[in-house]
């Protein structure tokens, strides 16, 4: 590495926090160096330290930390620098993209104001020469209309317009250091692959180095040149790219990659017969989201029909926005029916003879056959309440169930999903994210029913817990037979479970059919689109793969 061209070079970083009176350290003796050009990843699951080590590095912490060790900047000390010169570096020379645009963007303030407030606050420049540049900037990360953008505020543009104006914002200075901390996580894989597309191509625009913070494998092996694993706030490997992914030397990175759900590797699909009886049925569905105001109504969902047989798990993939999420939430009851038909087990629930909207009793006898499980448990899961009160409550609506019953129900719920029985009185804080993801599952279970919806499930979770709480759906989904809607944009994880698929577009299906012909033998042009999107964790194969996908777009 040319002394030249080296930008940053940490030593033995050392950071500390003090909580109830104890010292807890998060980071232990963390040595590095980053060059212009260059872009290293820092992997490992939450709570390894990854983004404690990057915040550290412009004082990003909070006040009961401490930090050891050294970090320099073009040769200038950043640990125990004033607060007056760190103002100086934060987003001039070190730049942060954060993993949820719309918590790190301040939402009463429109786009352009917040990226003219940068340049102003860096550079002595008048209000219209920010604007000019802030507009360059906004077309610079190819969002299709920056004079829209400027004027929009966050809430207006969707995940993958918010990722990218925070992206313009963070290299309005052109900064040395960019640190993209888990920057697509939140991200269908085609979004996903514009944005790792662009940040390479802004990297090499300004010369500029990246420090990528994610647990994704797949865009590890599409843009890091050199990785650091981390685990328990030390560094147990690093290496190039090439090295860690074809040789891991560490046990735990050997776990780590094993972890990682791969596209092509899902086992062929268990033959469901044609005489197996149909749980559900949705025929020539639509809905609509009502006209509210000045917002006239919008059709999510346009004739679009679907099936699911016992024991049958449909996979339900497609961009945000597709009415992936739409349908589920349909199909339970929480949005109306337009139109169209839907039908569980030989009762039909919705349709133009019954009216489109379930009554109460009907609505009732529905949700008894069916559970869900949400993209997010911490937010799903009442804070106040232990998690047994949780899964115990579908039963206690019920109405079926003595307490004896319940109490046995719970415990046997928790024994399945592989937790201790003294968890039942523990609070959704007191778990990790997978642990509440357990007691997501549970709850969704405890009226054995016959439908189990799942709705992106584990996208928040990282690769090894990801891991168990899949290997834990399978075995349950085999033992108890139920059958499933799995809407998820990973496709890996789709060819994990799935036995058949059906691709959303614009509230269309495109495409549906077994899962070895849409993953390996797909027909629609915008399947062929996903699947080549989708980061695969080998470094060769992911640019064989980049190279197909530009071809694909022309």
């Amino acid at each position: 590495m040319s002394d030249s061209k080296k930008i940053l070079e940490v030593k033995n970083l050392s950071i500390d926090f003090a909580i109830d009176g104890n010292i807890a350290r998060a980071v232990d003796g963390m040595s590095f160096e980053v060059s212009r050009g260059e872009v290293l990843a820092i992997v490992g699951e939450s709570g390894s330290g990854k983004s404690t080590t990057a915040m550290s590095l412009v004082s990003l912490l909070p006040r009961n930390s401490r930090t050891t060790g050294s970090a320099t900047l073009h040769g200038q000390q950043l640990v125990g620098m004033s607060i007056k010169e760190l103002r100086k570096v934060r987003g001039k020379q070190v730049a942060f993209i954060f993993q949820e645009p719309m918590t790190a963007l301040n939402p009463v303030f429109t786009i352009g104001f917040q990226i003219v407030e940068a340049l102003r606050e860096h550079f002595n420049t008048t209000r219209a020469a920010a604007k000019e540049r802030a507009l360059e900037l906004l077309a610079m990360v190819e969002l299709p209309d920056p004079e829209k953008a400027f004027d929009s505020y966050p809430h207006q543009l969707s995940g993958g317009q918010r990722q990218r104006a925070m992206i313009a914002q963070s290299i309005s200075c052109d900064p040395d250091i960019l640190i993209a901390d888990e920057p697509t996580t939140a991200l269908d894989v085609t979004v996903q692959a514009e944005i790792l597309d662009l940040m390479r191509s802004l990297k090499d625009r300004l010369d500029s180095a990246i420090i990528l913070i994610t647990h994704d494998m797949g865009v590890v092996a599409d843009m890091a040149d050199r990785m650091i694993v981390m685990k328990d706030g030390i560094a147990v490997e690093s290496g190039t790219a090439d090295q860690i992914f074809n040789a891991p030397r560490h046990p735990y990175t050997q776990r780590l990659l094993a972890s990682v759900p791969h596209l092509g590797t899902g086992k062929p699909a268990e033959t469901i017969g044609k005489q197996a009886k149909s749980v559900l049925s949705a025929k020539n569905l639509v809905i609509e989201y009502p006209k509210r105001g000045r917002v006239p109504a919008f059709r999510a969902v346009d004739d679009i029909s679907i099936e699911i047989g016992e024991g049958e798990v449909l996979g339900l993939v497609g961009e945000s926005g597709s009415g992936k999420t739409t349908v589920g939430r349909a199909l339970v009851g929480l949005l109306p029916v337009h139109s169209g038909t839907v039908t569980m087990g030989d009762k039909v629930f919705a349709s133009e003879e019954r009216g489109f909207k379930i009554n109460k009793d009907d609505l009732r006898e529905f949700r008894r056959n069916l559970g869900i499980v949400f993209q997010d448990p911490g937010s799903s899961l009442n804070p106040r309440w232990p998690v047994g009160q949780s899964i115990a409550e579908p039963m206690e609506l019920s109405k079926e169930f003595t307490a004896a019953q319940i109490e046995a129900r719970v415990i046997e719920l928790l024994d399945q999903v592989q937790l201790p029985t003294s968890y039942r009185n523990r609070y959704p804080h007191e778990l990790s994210g997978g642990q509440r993801q357990r007691v997501g599952i549970a709850r969704a279970l405890a009226l054995r029913p016959k439908l189990l919806i799942a709705d992106e499930p584990t996208s928040a979770l990282d690769v090894s817990v990801q891991a168990s709480v899949l290997e834990l759906f399978q075995d349950l989904q085999k033992d108890l037979g139920f059958a499933c809607l799995f809407i998820s944009h990973d496709l890996a994880v789709v060819d994990l479970l799935s036995d058949r698929i059906a691709v959303m577009q614009h509230g269309r299906i495109v495409e549906q059919g077994p899962k070895e012909q849409i993953l390996r033998n797909p027909q629609e042009e915008y399947t062929k689109r996903l699947l080549a999107a989708v980061p695969v964790p080998n470094p060769e194969e992911q640019k064989l793969r980049r190279l197909k996908r530009l071809e694909l777009q022309g």
